[in-house]
């Protein structure tokens, strides 16, 4: 069964980093545009990046400077490195994959949600 599987999160302290990943099972993620959102309680999903499956990346300029991705296509993996992490920053984390995508709409698959609080 093809699915993104997701792992990482938890409880950071203001100021602190954490580190998601989201590993493709099933399918080649080299060939995804890998997007990675956020959902805060009360807010709409917020989308944090976009890599395309030619590995150009955009930000949204909440995450801008304090978010970076890494694509590792051997591992079948993409990582986002959060720095600098606030209390704005809680939410729950997904990642998702669009087929031959340059941008990140058309979802072809979900991660199933990572839990960041950012908390003293």
């Amino acid at each position: 069964q093809a699915q993104l599987v997701q792992s990482g999160g938890g409880l950071v302290q203001p100021g602190g980093s954490l580190r998601l990943s989201c590993t493709a099972s099933g399918f080649s993620l080299g060939d995804y545009a890998i997007g990675w959102f956020r959902e805060a309680p009360g807010k709409e999903r917020e989308r944090l990046s976009c890599t395309s499956y030619t590995d150009d990346t955009t930000y949204a300029d909440s995450v801008k400077g304090r978010f970076s991705i890494v694509r590792d296509n051997a591992k079948e993996t993409v990582y986002l490195q959060m720095n600098s992490l606030n209390s704005e920053d809680t939410a729950v984390y997904f990642c998702s994959a669009t087929f031959l995508g340059n941008v990140c709409n058309l979802i072809d698959y979900w991660g199933q949600g990572n839990q960041v609080t950012v908390s003293a």
